[in-house]
């Protein structure tokens, strides 16, 4: 699969310390065909990959009314990373916290 984008960024399980990196990376948008989906689509209709290698979790499909509505679904990869947080601390390469102490997802 060829991505346009790829946020790499390290975590750890709760009350561990030890990290490890996790890529999120989105794949170029696509048309969406009418017979892989429960909606109806347009010849405009797009979709897009976001992957998730590092961490037990499955990749998904977003999809909008045209590419550019695809790609910005997708890259908005915060709702992901703080459904993950529940389980997963995480934190930019520098070694600093992903999520301001203020904006911390419990």
């Amino acid at each position: 699969m060829q991505y346009i984008a790829e946020r790499i960024l390290l975590f750890s399980e709760k009350k561990c310390s030890i990290r490890k990196e996790v890529r999120i990376r989105i794949g170029v948008p696509y048309p969406v065909q009418q017979d892989k989906v429960e909606f109806s689509v347009d010849r405009y209709t797009s979709g897009c990959r976001v992957e998730i290698e590092g961490i037990d979790e499955c990749g998904f499909d977003l999809y909008g009314m045209d590419s550019l509505q695809a790609v910005n679904l997708a890259s908005n990869i915060e709702p992901l990373i703080e459904r993950l947080s529940g389980d997963y601390d995480f934190f930019w390469l520098s070694g600093e916290p992903y999520f301001d102490e203020e904006d911390e997802v419990d």
